[in-house]
Formats: structure tokens, sequence, C-alpha cells
């Protein structure tokens, strides 16, 4: 009977596998999003001076100075971090991020091989795509990411609320859709790949009904910059989700391999 690996064996697979996650996360991010990052900005900072420049022109000759003042202290504030060190520490934000969901996914495979008929690289595999689909996935095709210069700052928490709601909605999705799964485990083939996706989809479906859609994109903003950066986005969480799964499923597999040759050496 095979060895099951303990919980501090599993977090230390699931933080390795997470930090190369996290790097590769970064990398993605920087070539494909920062570029779209820096054009958003670009955009911001011209709507910013020209509003400004408005604001200057009709103001009281008595109150232009200060005002002129106040908004080059407001820049000064913002630019405390160059766009240089944010795109460094983006690979810090990122592996960090990695190195939690690392220990967070170990967490779940400890506790979910005892309910589940999944083990090793199956289960590995099978929990990182549900966690991309519920935790990314379902927010994201109701409340999609949106670069610098688009969404109205006084509405931030707000639309925090409405996230992490859609985050609840895809969790109990999955959740509510595994649970089917597990149900119609012995009817054919094509009951079993139905179910559990007609379940998924009708929860999906009135979650997003029901929950209020948020649009604060402004009429001027391109198009193509705004979907790049969103689906550049889907892109780097794609890649976490990806490669924190087939790097965990790699290390469970390369332990499994190792044990078995030292069993077969000994008995040797």
């Amino acid at each position: 009977m095979p060895l099951t690996p303990s919980l501090p064996t599993l977090l230390l697979r699931g933080l390795l596998a997470g930090l190369i996650a996290g790097v590769l996360a970064g990398g993605v991010a920087f070539l494909l999003g920062e570029p779209h990052v820096d054009a958003a900005i670009a955009i911001e900072e011209a709507n910013s001076a020209a509003t400004e420049a408005h604001d200057h022109d009709g103001a009281a000759a008595g109150h232009s100075h200060e005002a002129t003042e106040s908004a080059g202290h407001s820049h000064g504030d913002a630019a405390e971090v160059s766009r240089t060190g944010q795109k460094f520490g983006l690979f810090l934000a990122t592996s960090l991020a990695g190195l939690a969901l690392g220990a967070i996914f170990a967490t779940a495979v400890f506790y979910l091989r005892r309910f589940i008929p999944l083990a090793g690289v199956p289960l590995a595999l099978g929990l990182a795509g549900a966690g991309w689909l519920a935790i990314e996935a379902v927010p994201f095709f109701k409340y999609p990411a949106n670069p610098p210069a688009v969404g109205d700052p006084d509405t931030i928490n707000d639309r925090t609320l409405l996230w992490l709601g859609a985050v609840v909605l895809g969790l109990a999705a999955v959740g509510i859709a595994g649970y089917v799964a597990s149900l119609v485990r012995s009817r054919l083939v094509t009951v079993r790949i139905a179910a559990p996706l007609a379940t998924f989809l009708v929860i999906v479906g009135l979650g997003y009904v029901l929950m209020p859609a948020v649009n604060e994109v402004p009429e001027d903003f391109p198009a193509t910059l705004l979907w790049e950066f969103r689906i550049s986005s889907l892109a780097v969480q794609a890649t976490l989700w990806a490669a924190l799964g087939l790097a965990f499923a790699f290390l469970t597999e390369r332990s499994a391999s190792t044990r078995e040759s030292r069993v077969a050496s000994s008995v040797g």
C-alpha cells in the first residue's frame, strides 16, 4: 500500500510549486501585461494634464499659482514608486501570491483526497483546473479586470465586494457541480458529463443575472487596449494556475517514483 504524504510534506511541495508558478506568471505579466499598463497610464496622464490645463485656464489669477503647486504636489506623491520599480516589484508580488496559493493548494489536496476518488497527479491537475474556473474564470467574465484610467475611485470598495461575491459564486458552482458529479458517478458517460456541466452553468447563469452589472469604461478609452489588457490579465492567471497544477503534479509523480525505486532497491 503506497504511503500517504503528510501535510508538512505536501505544504513544502505546494510552496515550491507555487514559487515556480508565481515566477512564470510574473514573466507573462511582464511580457504581455506591462506594455498595456504603460499605454493606459499614458492615457490617464494625458487626461489628467488636460483637466489640469482646463482648471488652470478657468481659475482666477490669485488662485492659479496655488492650483499649480497643488497639482505638482499630487504628481510627486503618485510617483513615489517609479514604473521601473513597479515592474521589478511585479515578480515579487506574483512570487508571494504563488507561495500563498501553493500553501492553500497543498492543504486542499490533503483534505480533498479523503472525500474524492482522485489522488496524485489527477487530483493536482483537477484541483488546479477547478480552482482557476472558480476563482478566476467565473469572476472574470462578470467583472473583468480594468487597466489604469478605467473605473471610478469612489466605487472601488463596492466593486471589490462584487468581485468577492463572484468568487463565492464560482466556488459554490464548482463545489455543487462536483457533488452532482459524485452522485451520477455510476451512470452513463454522457450523464456523468452533462449533469455537473448543466449544474455549473445554471448556477453561474443565475448568479450573473442577479448580480449587478458594472461598466465604468470611458467612452473615449480605446477598445482594443481594453480587451488586450483583459486578455493578458486572464493569461497571467491561467499561467499561474496551470503552472501550479503541473509543478505540483510533477513533484508528486517524482516523489512517488523515488519512493518506489527505494522500495525496489531495498527488496532487491
